[in-house]
């Protein structure tokens, strides 16, 4: 009996142990959560709200009436009927995909091109390269009011260039419908090429160049060198930068209102300006969210691809 006391009371003091041992456990945790909380608050503030809110507007008959009484019914899938049999959708869905593709093509071949030039070692590289980022840094509704006037029909910096090499100076770049999305999609391009090239040539510094130097002693042309070991170990970054590039490119606006404005004759129409078109000249609310939504989506879409595309390098 005594032994069965003594062993009984040898062993009490192993729960407070046991609590010593959780509490830094759980101090580590709650300053864990400490530190991401305002991260996490801040994301359902001003990301999850709002998402939630445009989904559920995209349902409601939620018009300029409606929102000062303060009474939104719902009005089922009556706005996404709606925006989908509208002939503009269609057309403002083909400008956002030929938009967004050229774009990226361009700004892409141009940026690698720049990257693998400026990989050489010449007088005035880092003061060139400093230039080129110029475009990138100036704000886009600036570029856009600028490119406004030089592309002008009969005053643009452009067309008076033309006329002086004697090519013609009277080309309707932004006023005509055949040739305003091809102009906004020019000016995009200027716009992006800094973006391509700097991230670009920050891969092509992290290729090691004793490949380079087996590449030339094995007698492997330019061509040959950069098809086998330039862009096999370039195409993470390649991914990043695509994917980034189509998730910034699909959702322009402030370039497109301060060039065109969405015409002429809706030709450079895309979701992003559909969505401000619905919502804020139209005051149909509804729709607009109908088309946020879409837009959304396709930028979840990849957004999922990229953190994909990521895990997959980084195993």
């Amino acid at each position: 009996m005594s032994t069965t006391t003594a062993s009984a009371t040898a062993t009490r003091p192993a729960p407070a142990a046991t609590v010593k041992q959780r509490d830094p456990r759980r101090r580590r945790r709650l300053s864990q959560w400490g530190f991401i909380a305002p991260a996490v608050v801040f994301m359902l503030l001003f990301f999850g709200y709002p998402l939630v809110r445009n989904v559920v507007m995209s349902f409601q008959d939620f018009s300029p009436s409606t929102f000062f009484d303060g009474k939104s019914p719902f009005n089922g899938t009556d706005n996404w009927s709606k925006v989908f049999h509208d002939d503009l959708f269609g057309k403002a869905l083909w400008h956002t995909i030929v938009f967004t593709v050229g774009s990226l093509l361009g700004q892409f071949g141009i940026g690698l091109a720049l990257a693998v030039f400026f990989t050489k070692k010449f007088p005035l590289n880092g003061v060139l390269r400093s230039l080129i980022l110029l475009p990138w840094l100036v704000p886009m509704v600036v570029s856009g009011i600028v490119w406004r006037r030089i592309l002008d029909q009969d005053t643009g910096v452009l067309n008076s260039f033309f006329d002086t090499l004697g090519l013609g100076g009277h080309t309707p770049w932004l006023t005509s419908p055949g040739m305003a999305l091809f102009s906004v999609i020019m000016v995009n391009i200027w716009i992006g090429i800094p973006f391509n090239m700097v991230i670009l040539y920050g891969g092509l510094q992290e290729i090691p160049k004793e490949l380079y130097e087996a590449g030339s002693l094995d007698g492997a042309s330019a061509w040959r060198t950069f098809r086998s070991i330039t862009l096999p170990l370039l195409k993470p970054v390649i991914t990043v930068v695509l994917v980034l590039g189509f998730m910034s490119t699909v959702k322009i606006l402030d370039l497109i209102l301060a060039l065109t404005d969405g015409g002429p004759a809706d030709s450079t129409q895309t979701l992003g300006t559909l969505t401000y078109q619905n919502s804020f000249v139209q005051l149909d609310f509804g729709a607009g969210a109908v088309v946020g939504n879409v837009l959304i989506l396709i930028s979840a879409v990849f957004a999922v691809f990229y953190l994909r595309a990521n895990r997959s390098e980084g195993k």
